[in-house]
């Protein structure tokens, strides 16, 4: 065989196949995870990127009458700066939630540590904001659950530092039962306190009860608040937000998408409001994959695609990334089920350590479409290094290191000559 041929055969393989000699992770228990502090400290502590300059902090306290404030500021131990928020609670039939707490703190200079107290009492808590230009990692990783597998992969996640965690839907797999929102918060606290985490919901959100909770997503809603008014959203299902040079989407599979509802609307509106000069990079994150060669929930995202996937690629949208799947899958640059080098990267994540375990059937043969995919938990790392440039990665998750298993570089679409013709501020540079 000519020496070009076999080297594109060996690429090949080596795109399309998973490590012939690894063994996958099965399913692992549940980890229950409990507070053992004083009622009026807090608990599970999350921060989110809330506009310019400006992070949420978040935390549930059992004892109500603490206050909603935040003493803040550089130095450990010494806080010049205090801000108040606000507080919510639900209950779902007999269970009743703490207090949980809201407080909007800023402005903040980027790629600064601030240290934090909630509250006025109990332990300091610190974060890192992200940085104001590029560089700028993205962890992104979905169906995190809270299994030994999820304790795992956030394990590996905090080995390395990143800047922003990406989680495109099914956080704790509560499914009704309330108090596995509180273990999650819990476990995922000593990390989700350190560095902003952005979510969008799942179908394990849901919650839905005929009748008595006909619309859903009660715990979601009051738990993990995003930022869908600062960016003219009517719902916290869906909204976008900009960090460093990089404007992210994160849409909503479980609420109306058709081309008359109002998150169709909204995402036409924001993709039109995108200047790519300011945001060159642009991220879109979902629950439900519009491609999928596994043959778990083939199909469920189509009706999405069918509605808004148009949008997407006229805007340029450089990634897209669902999970769902409990699987990990890259596909090329893709629109209406062909390679096109001006489509959007397609990404299916949704291997964080669900306790529902791996989705282990694909379809054969491979689509054409698909690069790598593979029946494994793990996580992503999205390294933006500058205007045209980043990183992918997915690192797979054994118990004692995380492996890299698949690795690309790839240029932004709006750097491109051929793609970037129609892009807002394209002409300017």
């Amino acid at each position: 065989m000519h020496r070009s041929l076999l080297l594109l055969a060996i690429f090949f393989l080596r795109t399309h196949d998973a490590s012939v000699d690894f063994t996958r992770q099965p399913p692992r228990p549940l980890v229950n995870t409990y507070h053992d502090g004083p009622e009026s400290h807090p608990q599970q502590v999350h921060v989110s990127l809330v506009g310019n300059k400006y992070m949420k902090v978040s935390w549930v306290t059992d004892e109500h009458n603490v206050p909603s404030v935040v003493d803040f500021g550089k130095v450990s131990g010494k806080y010049d700066s205090l801000a108040t928020g606000e507080t919510t609670s639900y209950s779902y039939f007999l269970y009743s939630s703490g207090k949980i707490h809201h407080v909007t703190i800023g402005p903040l200079d980027p790629a600064t540590t601030y240290y934090y107290r909630c509250g006025g009492t109990g332990p300091e808590f610190n974060f890192r904001t992200p940085p104001e230009k590029f560089p700028i990692e993205f962890v992104v990783v979905g169906d995190l659950g809270q299994t030994e597998w999820t304790s795992s992969t956030l394990d590996h996640i905090n080995a390395s530092n990143y800047d922003v965690l990406l989680l495109p839907g099914d956080l704790s797999y509560a499914d009704t039962h309330q108090p596995l929102w509180d273990s999650f918060g819990r476990l995922v606290g000593p990390y989700a306190s350190q560095r902003p985490w952005m979510v969008t919901e799942g179908n394990h959100e849901q919650e839905i009860f005929p009748i008595i909770y006909p619309k859903g997503f009660k715990a979601y809603n009051a738990r993990w608040p995003m930022p869908h008014e600062e960016s003219g959203s009517k719902s916290n299902l869906y909204y976008s937000f900009d960090v460093a040079g990089t404007h992210i989407i994160m849409l909503g599979s479980y609420t109306d998408f058709g081309v008359d509802s109002d998150q169709y609307k909204w995402l036409a509106n924001d993709l039109e409001k995108v200047d790519r000069l300011l945001t060159p990079w642009l991220i879109v994150l979902l629950h439900a994959p519009w491609y999928n060669s596994n043959a778990a929930h083939q199909g469920e995202g189509e009706s999405m695609r069918l509605a808004m996937e148009q949008v997407l690629y006229d805007s340029r949208v450089d990634m897209v990334f669902a999970g769902h799947v409990h699987a990990y899958e890259r596909f090329t640059r893709v629109f209406n089920n062909n390679a096109t080098p001006c489509g959007p990267i397609y990404v299916t994540i949704g291997d964080g350590g669900n306790r529902e375990g791996l989705a282990m059937i694909y379809k054969e043969p491979s689509p054409s479409i698909s690069l790598f995919r593979e029946a494994s938990f793990g996580h992503g790392r999205l390294r933006i290094m500058n205007e045209t440039h980043a990183r992918w990665s997915w690192h797979r998750n054994n118990d004692s290191a995380s492996v890299v298993a698949d690795e690309v570089w790839f240029e932004s679409l709006r750097s491109s000559p051929s793609c970037g013709q129609n892009i807002q501020g394209h002409d300017e540079l």
